[in-house]
Protein backbone atom coordinates (compact mmCIF):
# COMPACT_ATOMS: atom_id res chain seq x y z
CA UNK A 1 0.00 0.00 0.00
CA UNK A 2 0.85 3.28 -1.03
CA UNK A 3 0.18 6.89 1.22
CA UNK A 4 -0.57 9.67 -1.84
CA UNK A 5 1.30 12.46 -1.28
CA UNK A 6 -1.05 14.82 -2.18
CA UNK A 7 -4.18 13.96 -0.84
CA UNK A 8 -3.01 11.36 2.01
CA UNK A 9 -4.91 8.42 1.21
CA UNK A 10 -3.65 4.74 1.30
CA UNK A 11 -4.40 2.97 -2.01
CA UNK A 12 -2.89 0.11 -3.94
CA UNK A 13 -1.48 0.61 -7.63
CA UNK A 14 0.16 2.48 -9.77
CA UNK A 15 -2.42 5.85 -9.04
CA UNK A 16 -4.13 6.94 -6.15
CA UNK A 17 -7.85 5.79 -6.74
CA UNK A 18 -8.84 9.17 -4.64
CA UNK A 19 -7.49 12.33 -6.26
CA UNK A 20 -5.49 9.59 -9.47
CA UNK A 21 -1.84 11.19 -8.63
CA UNK A 22 0.92 8.62 -9.69
CA UNK A 23 2.36 6.35 -6.83
CA UNK A 24 5.78 7.16 -8.49
CA UNK A 25 5.81 10.60 -7.53
CA UNK A 26 9.80 11.74 -7.73
CA UNK A 27 12.07 14.36 -5.98
CA UNK A 28 12.16 17.35 -8.01
CA UNK A 29 15.83 17.55 -9.26
CA UNK A 30 17.11 18.48 -13.03
CA UNK A 31 15.81 15.49 -15.00
CA UNK A 32 12.50 16.28 -12.92
CA UNK A 33 12.80 19.83 -15.05
CA UNK A 34 13.88 18.29 -17.99
CA UNK A 35 10.75 16.18 -18.16
CA UNK A 36 9.04 19.06 -17.42
CA UNK A 37 10.06 20.90 -20.39
CA UNK A 38 10.10 18.03 -23.14
CA UNK A 39 6.18 16.78 -22.09
CA UNK A 40 4.98 20.41 -21.79
CA UNK A 41 6.34 21.93 -24.56
CA UNK A 42 7.88 19.48 -27.16
CA UNK A 43 6.57 16.15 -26.42
CA UNK A 44 5.32 14.88 -30.18
CA UNK A 45 1.81 12.77 -28.54
CA UNK A 46 1.22 16.08 -26.41
CA UNK A 47 2.04 19.76 -25.65
CA UNK A 48 2.45 22.63 -27.83
CA UNK A 49 4.01 20.90 -30.26
CA UNK A 50 1.82 18.34 -30.80
CA UNK A 51 -1.01 21.51 -30.57
CA UNK A 52 0.72 22.82 -33.40
CA UNK A 53 1.58 20.45 -35.70
CA UNK A 54 -2.53 19.29 -35.62
CA UNK A 55 -2.86 23.13 -36.54
CA UNK A 56 -1.17 23.04 -39.87
CA UNK A 57 -2.15 19.85 -40.77
CA UNK A 58 -6.17 20.00 -40.67
CA UNK A 59 -6.82 23.81 -38.28
CA UNK A 60 -10.60 23.39 -38.36
CA UNK A 61 -10.88 20.67 -37.73
CA UNK A 62 -8.58 19.83 -34.47
CA UNK A 63 -10.38 22.86 -33.27
CA UNK A 64 -13.82 21.98 -33.85
CA UNK A 65 -13.05 18.16 -32.21
CA UNK A 66 -10.87 19.94 -29.26
CA UNK A 67 -14.40 22.10 -28.41
CA UNK A 68 -16.61 18.79 -28.81
CA UNK A 69 -14.27 17.12 -26.02
CA UNK A 70 -11.40 15.54 -27.84
CA UNK A 71 -8.74 17.43 -25.51
CA UNK A 72 -6.48 15.26 -24.05
CA UNK A 73 -3.17 15.14 -25.60
CA UNK A 74 -3.41 19.13 -26.76
CA UNK A 75 -1.94 21.96 -24.63
CA UNK A 76 -4.54 24.15 -23.34
CA UNK A 77 -5.03 27.41 -25.84
CA UNK A 78 -4.94 30.54 -23.71
CA UNK A 79 -1.82 29.03 -21.75
CA UNK A 80 -0.25 28.14 -25.79
CA UNK A 81 -1.03 31.95 -27.17
CA UNK A 82 0.21 33.53 -23.92
CA UNK A 83 3.79 31.72 -24.28
CA UNK A 84 4.07 31.87 -28.08
CA UNK A 85 3.72 35.46 -27.59
CA UNK A 86 6.13 35.87 -24.90
CA UNK A 87 8.32 33.91 -27.23
CA UNK A 88 7.63 36.41 -29.43
CA UNK A 89 8.24 39.81 -27.84
CA UNK A 90 11.82 37.72 -26.25
CA UNK A 91 12.79 37.43 -29.90
CA UNK A 92 11.85 39.95 -31.16
CA UNK A 93 13.36 42.69 -29.05
CA UNK A 94 16.48 40.50 -28.69
CA UNK A 95 17.06 41.12 -32.14
CA UNK A 96 16.35 44.87 -31.75
CA UNK A 97 13.76 44.61 -34.82
CA UNK A 98 11.79 47.61 -32.63
CA UNK A 99 15.07 49.92 -33.06
CA UNK A 100 15.54 50.37 -36.96
CA UNK A 101 17.27 53.38 -38.16
CA UNK A 102 16.01 53.54 -41.66
CA UNK A 103 12.34 54.34 -40.91
CA UNK A 104 11.16 57.81 -42.37
CA UNK A 105 7.76 57.22 -43.80
CA UNK A 106 5.11 57.20 -41.34
CA UNK A 107 3.50 54.34 -42.51
CA UNK A 108 7.06 52.77 -42.00
CA UNK A 109 6.84 53.34 -38.40
CA UNK A 110 2.89 52.57 -38.07
CA UNK A 111 4.19 49.25 -39.40
CA UNK A 112 7.11 49.11 -37.24
CA UNK A 113 4.81 49.58 -33.97
CA UNK A 114 2.43 46.99 -34.98
CA UNK A 115 4.94 44.59 -35.28
CA UNK A 116 6.98 45.57 -32.14
CA UNK A 117 3.73 45.08 -30.06
CA UNK A 118 2.16 42.03 -32.37
CA UNK A 119 2.32 39.77 -29.60
CA UNK A 120 0.11 42.40 -27.62
CA UNK A 121 -2.71 43.11 -29.89
CA UNK A 122 -3.25 38.90 -30.94
CA UNK A 123 -3.20 38.46 -27.18
CA UNK A 124 -5.54 41.23 -26.03
CA UNK A 125 -7.93 41.32 -28.83
CA UNK A 126 -8.35 37.80 -28.91
CA UNK A 127 -12.14 38.66 -27.29
CA UNK A 128 -12.89 41.19 -30.21
CA UNK A 129 -11.92 38.99 -32.91
CA UNK A 130 -13.93 36.27 -31.22
CA UNK A 131 -16.75 38.84 -30.83
CA UNK A 132 -16.67 39.37 -34.16
CA UNK A 133 -16.54 35.61 -35.27
CA UNK A 134 -19.77 35.01 -33.52
CA UNK A 135 -21.70 37.66 -34.20
CA UNK A 136 -21.32 36.98 -37.97
CA UNK A 137 -21.19 32.89 -37.70
CA UNK A 138 -23.75 32.99 -35.14
CA UNK A 139 -26.61 30.40 -36.91
CA UNK A 140 -24.11 27.76 -36.61
CA UNK A 141 -24.40 27.13 -33.11
CA UNK A 142 -21.44 28.05 -30.64
CA UNK A 143 -21.25 30.25 -28.00
CA UNK A 144 -19.00 32.94 -27.28
CA UNK A 145 -16.63 31.21 -25.15
CA UNK A 146 -16.14 28.24 -27.39
CA UNK A 147 -15.60 30.71 -30.14
CA UNK A 148 -12.76 32.28 -28.09
CA UNK A 149 -10.99 28.85 -27.78
CA UNK A 150 -11.31 29.16 -31.65
CA UNK A 151 -9.38 32.42 -31.92
CA UNK A 152 -7.06 31.29 -29.28
CA UNK A 153 -5.81 28.20 -31.44
CA UNK A 154 -6.02 30.34 -34.07
CA UNK A 155 -3.69 33.28 -32.46
CA UNK A 156 -1.38 30.71 -31.93
CA UNK A 157 -1.19 29.51 -35.29
CA UNK A 158 -0.37 33.15 -36.53
CA UNK A 159 2.44 33.36 -33.50
CA UNK A 160 4.05 30.38 -34.37
CA UNK A 161 4.41 31.89 -37.93
CA UNK A 162 5.82 35.36 -36.84
CA UNK A 163 8.33 33.53 -34.44
CA UNK A 164 9.53 31.60 -37.30
CA UNK A 165 10.39 34.68 -39.48
CA UNK A 166 11.68 36.54 -37.20
CA UNK A 167 15.11 35.78 -38.35
CA UNK A 168 14.25 37.03 -41.73
CA UNK A 169 13.27 40.28 -40.54
CA UNK A 170 16.48 40.27 -38.78
CA UNK A 171 18.60 39.71 -41.47
CA UNK A 172 16.10 42.70 -43.85
CA UNK A 173 15.95 44.97 -40.78
CA UNK A 174 17.32 47.79 -42.31
CA UNK A 175 16.21 47.13 -45.96
CA UNK A 176 13.07 48.29 -47.80
CA UNK A 177 12.30 44.23 -48.07
CA UNK A 178 11.69 44.43 -44.45
CA UNK A 179 8.56 46.24 -45.16
CA UNK A 180 7.36 43.99 -47.97
CA UNK A 181 8.04 41.13 -45.83
CA UNK A 182 5.82 42.57 -43.55
CA UNK A 183 3.17 42.89 -45.53
CA UNK A 184 3.43 38.84 -46.95
CA UNK A 185 3.14 38.29 -43.34
CA UNK A 186 -0.32 40.22 -42.90
CA UNK A 187 -1.65 38.29 -46.38
CA UNK A 188 -0.34 34.90 -44.97
CA UNK A 189 -2.41 35.73 -41.51
CA UNK A 190 -5.32 35.86 -43.76
CA UNK A 191 -4.68 32.82 -45.72
CA UNK A 192 -4.54 30.98 -41.95
CA UNK A 193 -7.64 32.20 -40.88
CA UNK A 194 -9.67 31.83 -44.55
CA UNK A 195 -8.20 28.30 -44.51
CA UNK A 196 -8.73 27.08 -40.68
CA UNK A 197 -12.23 29.36 -40.57
CA UNK A 198 -13.22 27.01 -43.71
CA UNK A 199 -12.51 23.78 -42.38
CA UNK A 200 -14.03 24.79 -38.91
CA UNK A 201 -17.51 25.93 -40.04
CA UNK A 202 -17.57 23.08 -42.46
CA UNK A 203 -21.60 23.47 -42.56
CA UNK A 204 -21.34 26.46 -44.10
CA UNK A 205 -20.46 27.14 -48.34
CA UNK A 206 -17.51 28.13 -48.71
CA UNK A 207 -17.95 31.39 -50.35
CA UNK A 208 -20.01 32.26 -47.05
CA UNK A 209 -17.19 31.78 -44.89
CA UNK A 210 -14.95 33.22 -46.96
CA UNK A 211 -16.74 36.52 -47.15
CA UNK A 212 -17.64 36.38 -43.56
CA UNK A 213 -14.25 35.50 -42.49
CA UNK A 214 -13.15 38.90 -44.76
CA UNK A 215 -15.11 41.05 -42.73
CA UNK A 216 -13.92 39.61 -39.47
CA UNK A 217 -10.01 40.43 -40.50
CA UNK A 218 -11.12 43.51 -41.78
CA UNK A 219 -12.66 44.95 -38.88
CA UNK A 220 -10.01 43.21 -36.45
CA UNK A 221 -7.54 45.41 -38.69
CA UNK A 222 -9.06 48.32 -37.93
CA UNK A 223 -8.91 47.83 -34.45
CA UNK A 224 -5.33 46.81 -34.53
CA UNK A 225 -4.99 50.33 -36.44
CA UNK A 226 -6.87 52.79 -34.08
CA UNK A 227 -4.98 50.77 -31.03
CA UNK A 228 -1.42 51.02 -32.34
CA UNK A 229 -2.89 55.23 -33.38
CA UNK A 230 -3.57 55.78 -29.92
CA UNK A 231 -0.39 54.11 -28.41
CA UNK A 232 1.65 56.55 -30.94
CA UNK A 233 -0.36 59.11 -29.81
CA UNK A 234 -0.29 58.67 -26.33
CA UNK A 235 3.21 57.45 -25.58
CA UNK A 236 5.52 58.09 -28.35
CA UNK A 237 6.63 61.67 -27.67
CA UNK A 238 7.04 60.00 -23.89
CA UNK A 239 9.62 57.54 -24.99
CA UNK A 240 7.25 54.34 -24.02
CA UNK A 241 8.78 51.44 -25.69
Amino acid sequence: MTICKNCGNMFGGNYCNHCGQSANTKRINAEFLWEDIQHGIFHYDKGIGYSLKKLFENPGSVIREYINGKRANHFRPISMVIILATVYALIYHIFELNHRSSLDEPSEQMLEKIFAHYYYFVVATIPVFALMTFTLFRKVGYNFYEVIILEAFKSSQRLSIHIISLPILYFFKEKASFTIITNLLFIVDLVLILWTNRQFFNKIKMFEVIFRSLITYIMYFIVVFLLVAVYILLFTNLDVY
